[in-house]
Parts: C-alpha cells; sequence; structure tokens
C-alpha cells in the first residue's frame, strides 16, 4: 500500500475531448468555456478531436503543483487549448501518458518548441512504445503508432519508464502503473495487437494503460482515465488496493465501453459504478453514447456531461 497525500483542491480542466458544447452550463465548481457577451467571433476557438487530454492542479495550504494527462491527438490540438485556455507551459510539471495510443500522445509534438529544454519528466508504461493495430473482422487494419523515443529525447523530454505505481506533484498524484485485472467482464480489446519481437502478437490487454489518482482531503479519490483499456471498474479497484483508501470521490475520463465489443459491458459496469457510487462521474472520450446515456440514467446525481474546455473544482470537506 501507497499513502498518498491528501490534497485540499483538485482542479482538472478538459484540454481535448471528443465534443464540444459552447452552450453548456456550468454550475459553483464546475466553469464551461462558452460563449462571453460579444466574443463569439472576436476569440480564437477551442478544439475538439478524437483524442483525450487533460489538465489537473492539485494544492496543499502551501503548495500547488500541477500536470499534463494526455496529449490528444493532433500535433497541434493540444497547444491550440492550452492558449485559449490560458494555461502556460510553466505551470505545466510533469507530463503522464496514459497509453501508448495516437489520439492520446501525437499532440505531444506540437508543445515541444513551448516546453524549450527544460527537461521536461514524461512518465509512461514501457509498452507505451509498442507498435500497435487493430485488426477489423472484415481483416482492414487500422495502425496505432506510438510516440517516437528518439524524437522525445532529442527534444530535451525526460522520459520516465515506469511499470509499477510511482508519485509525481510532490507525492499529491500517483500514477497507477499496471492495473490489476479482477472483474470477470472488463476483459480487454480482443481485436488489438502489438509488434513484440518483431512479430505480430495478440495485445488484448494493452498493459500500458493506466490512471492518475489523487486523494482529496476529507471526500476520497479522485481517478482520471486516458481511454480506461483496463475496465473502469479495475481502475478502481486498483486504486482502492493501491492506496488504502476506499471511498471514491470522483472518476473522469474515458471508459472505452463504446461500439459492439464493449457494448455488452455496460451493464455491468454500471452497476458497478452503482456500488461504488462516485459522487461525480464525468465519462468522455471513448466511452460511447449508449454507455454515457446509462450512466447519466443511473447514477443521475453524479453524472456531469463532459465538453473540451470544462474545468472541475473540487475542494476538501471542512472538518467537523
Amino acid at each position: 500500500m501507497m499513502s498518498l497525500k491528501e490534497v485540499d483542491k483538485i482542479e482538472i480542466t478538459t484540454v481535448i475531448d471528443n465534443s464540444i458544447d459552447l452552450l453548456m452550463a456550468g454550475g459553483p465548481n464546475l466553469r464551461r468555456s462558452g460563449l462571453s457577451p460579444g466574443d463569439w467571433l472576436g476569440r480564437k476557438s477551442l478544439i475538439a478531436e478524437h483524442g483525450f487530454s487533460a489538465f489537473v492542479r492539485a494544492s496543499t495550504a502551501d503548495h500547488t503543483e500541477a500536470m499534463l494527462f494526455d496529449a490528444g491527438l493532433s500535433e497541434n490540438g493540444t497547444a491550440h487549448n492550452l492558449d485559449v485556455l490560458e494555461i502556460k507551459s510553466s505551470d505545466i510539471h510533469a507530463i503522464v501518458l496514459s497509453h501508448g495510443h495516437a489520439d492520446h500522445t501525437t499532440g505531444l509534438v506540437g508543445m515541444f518548441d513551448r516546453l524549450g529544454k527544460r527537461r521536461m519528466p514524461l512518465l509512461l508504461h514501457p509498452d507505451a512504445f509498442l507498435q500497435r493495430k487493430v485488426v477489423l473482422p472484415d481483416r482492414h487494419e487500422i495502425a496505432l503508432p506510438p510516440p517516437d523515443r528518439s524524437v522525445l529525447v532529442r527534444e530535451g523530454i525526460e522520459v520516465i519508464e515506469q511499470r509499477a505505481p510511482s508519485f509525481l506533484l510532490g507525492g499529491m498524484l500517483l500514477v497507477s502503473g499496471q492495473i490489476h485485472r479482477s472483474t470477470d467482464f472488463e476483459t480487454g480489446f480482443s481485436i488489438h495487437y502489438a509488434k513484440i519481437a518483431d512479430q505480430w502478437q495478440a495485445d488484448p490487454l494493452i498493459h500500458d494503460d493506466q490512471a492518475a489518482i489523487l486523494n482529496l482531503r476529507g471526500q476520497g479519490l479522485v481517478i482520471l482515465t486516458g481511454c480506461g483499456h483496463a475496465g473502469v471498474i479495475n481502475t478502481v479497484r486498483h486504486a482502492q488496493t493501491v492506496t488504502g483508501v476506499n471511498r471514491v470521490h470522483a472518476i473522469i475520463g474515458g471508459l472505452h465501453l463504446t461500439g459492439a465489443l464493449f457494448e455488452p459491458r455496460i451493464a455491468p459496469t454500471v452497476a458497478a459504478l452503482k456500488e461504488i457510487a462516485p459522487t461525480i462521474i464525468v465519462p468522455g472520450h471513448c466511452t460511447g453514447w449508449r454507455a454515457i446515456y446509462a450512466i447519466a440514467r443511473e447514477l443521475p446525481d453524479a453524472f456531469i456531461p463532459s465538453s473540451t474546455g470544462t474545468t472541475l473544482t473540487m475542494t476538501a470537506q471542512a472538518a467537523a
């Protein structure tokens, strides 16, 4: 068990997601990047794409640090949205890649110039560098190119490969490392392959899939996923086991429940989520509309719809 430092405030900004709704309502702790009077045509627009990236800021009473979780699909999408959201590269103290698929990594290319040569630490699982592909039932193939290690090193990135859980941001954030699989229904991606020892092999479990975990004082775990290839229930259980904290405050990110291969998992996933009973759940990216609808129906008080440019602020529970 790893002792994850409690934090007093967490802000998570969705820098890139699959959709954006400029008219979506915010709330007391939920800021949407919507329309302001007179600026609809006068400001740069945010970009939505099939990808994911989030900016995470964690604070204690006397200390604040921040990191970037994933980097989206297009080379310049994340960099563009960071500019629109007025998030400076100097605010980013580390980068974590949830896994090696291109819709979470390619946006790093557009950030090299602004990061400079300051040895930005980038944490990922070693398998994130594997060549991958999806082989469809009709035998057509979709390539999933990984990040290029040599390019990262050349651009001054400090590449840190870890299979085990590891701390960042002064112990305020835990990267899950390789997630233990414990459910009987989250069985992986059966048509996914990786090139290992120069041979294509079945790679259904996508072992490099990992989450970011924070511990909000008095509220519980805040768990951020990229695609959630390990399965969101496996991910939550792993986070609980590794940290020793059972209460879950928030689950945010992609849950990969879209398409014919994954939709049979929606019902058992939602049933398990109801048992976990998070205060907040923000399903995005690859969750899919059927799963999002089911989550919204079954966990209406917890559900928050995702939209690119949204900032969710979570604060510690006041002492009794």
